[in-house]
């Protein structure tokens, strides 16, 4: 049972530690550190902490994990939790409570707002999730947005054309380069039609070959076509796939019970993604495939897949190195960056700027402060840095700036910010993704040729194009 004032602080940054460190030391508290919830879990058994302050998105057990092993566990389960995230999506909130928080804090807060919760967690009136709950109900306005209608748009003219590439790589692959393929570039929903033929209107999906690997980037509508082209190309030779997914939306998994290399029982195929809010990735995948959504379980494919939960942020599939860092996106959501010497990759389709978001806000929680505008600010110089001379960006533009004004807080990119990130991080491809299932072809293409033209505006070199299927590219080793 916990007792005294001992008090945890979870978190990956130690600058952010220190601080609230101080703070509570000053205050009377003994202040125990972890930077992860793995770490954190065998502190609190062992210290038995009053309270836990706990990041929500870590490596080795996120906050909703660790709230969840608190409360299973008799011995701990009296432990106070308060969640803090850079992120103040209501479902986020939702769910960590749901998932045991006891409080949500978002960053960055004043030391006043802190002692605040801790005095009302140590003389609770009414929880955090009955009082967010009630807020819910009675259809409070800070939690939600409206929508408002969108402006008439009218076509522009014929797409821009890109060369598609003849895409027969041997089952040992190219070392000498990186081949990217389109099967699905769509958010949301699958958009099948005569206005959608250009740029395609399967859900995310994306075919990576380098280094002898075949790698599939998200398993959407799109992974379907990708699966009867490998089973074409490869006939009777046994295939080792990795799906590596960002996260566990519908058009991001979707795709999955249709993939004819899985029922191949002489194929191998590894899905790798992160733990979610409320279960293991196994369980969240598998879910999909259950009687009455689907006639067949995952359990009764011929190569039923191996589910490998990532733990690290940094780790290899073979000779190519991965790098994972969580995107501002409601849920437990990630981006990818792959490096070979070929060259590099970074495929982020959900994602919405901290600073846009921070600057027009549309919940009143969450004030516009210098404090909270700067914190922003960092954020996306960190994400700036990670992306920093990719030879390919991929990434979330969903909408265009008059449209993003009432998506604020959806989490999904406005193309100007996306411009913007690739010319900071000197990208030498950029593609647009995600588009948005309201969108036609001439949409997308209006939004093209707006994005090319703050690039040339800027004197840049960026080279910018939106994501279309079927469309190959390929980079190669300088001496290839």
């Amino acid at each position: 049972m916990a007792v005294g004032k001992k008090i945890l602080v979870i978190d990956e940054e130690h600058e952010f530690r220190d601080v609230l460190k101080e703070w509570l030391t000053d205050d009377g508290w003994t202040v125990y550190e972890a930077k992860d919830g793995e770490e954190g879990l065998e502190i609190i058994r062992k210290n038995h902490p009053r309270v836990v302050i706990c990041d929500l998105l870590m490596p080795r057990c996120n906050g909703f994990s660790l709230c969840r092993h608190i409360h299973q566990d008799k011995s701990i389960e009296d432990t106070k939790v308060i969640i803090s995230s850079s992120r103040g999506y209501a479902g986020d909130r939702l769910n960590a409570l749901q998932c045991g928080a006891d409080e949500y804090l978002v960053k960055p807060f004043q030391e006043d707002e802190l002692f605040n919760i801790l005095t009302r967690l140590l003389e609770p009136e009414k929880s955090a999730f009955v009082k967010f709950w009630e807020r819910i109900t009675t259809n409070d306005s800070s939690l939600t947005t409206s929508k408002k209608p969108t402006e008439d748009k009218t076509p522009i003219g014929t797409a821009t054309e890109t060369k598609l590439l003849d895409f027969n790589v041997s089952e040992e692959g190219d070392d000498s380069s990186m081949r990217i393929k389109f099967w699905g570039v769509r958010g949301s929903t699958p958009t099948p039609g005569p206005a959608t033929v250009y740029y395609g209107g399967n859900t995310s999906c994306i075919e990576v070959r380098a280094e002898g690997e075949i790698t599939i980037l998200d398993a959407g509508s799109g992974i379907r076509p990708c699966g009867l082209a490998l089973a074409k190309e490869f006939k009777d030779k046994r295939m080792n796939l990795n799906i590596m997914l960002t996260h566990t939306h519908w058009d991001h998994i979707q795709g999955f019970p249709f993939f004819v290399p899985a029922y191949d029982p002489r194929n191998r195929i590894t899905i790798h993604g992160f733990e979610g809010s409320f279960e293991g990735l196994s369980d969240i995948f598998a879910n999909q495939m259950k009687s009455p959504y689907f006639p067949i379980s995952m359990a009764q494919m011929a190569s039923p897949p191996k589910v490998k939960e990532i733990k690290d942020m940094e780790f290899e599939i073979g000779k190519i190195k991965i790098q994972a860092r969580f995107m501002n996106h409601p849920g437990v959501c990630v981006g990818y960056r792959l490096d070979t010497p070929a060259g590099s990759v970074v495929f982020m389709p959900d994602n919405e700027p901290y600073q846009r978001l921070r600057g027009s806000t549309p919940d009143s929680r969450q004030r516009i402060t210098p404090e909270s505008l700067e914190y922003a600010r960092k954020l996306d110089e960190q994400l700036i840095d990670w992306i920093r001379d990719v030879d390919v960006l991929i990434i979330d533009s969903q909408y265009d700036d008059s449209e993003y004004q009432s998506k604020v807080g959806w989490g999904h990119g406005c193309l100007d910010d996306v411009v913007t990130l690739a010319l900071m991080a000197n990208v030498k491809q950029l593609y647009l993704f995600h588009h948005d299932p309201d969108h036609d072809d001439d949409d997308i293409t209006k939004m093209t040729e707006w994005a090319r033209n703050l690039v040339e505006m800027h004197g840049d070199p960026l080279k910018v194009e939106a994501a279309r299927e079927g469309v190959e590219v390929v980079l190669m080793q300088p001496d290839a």
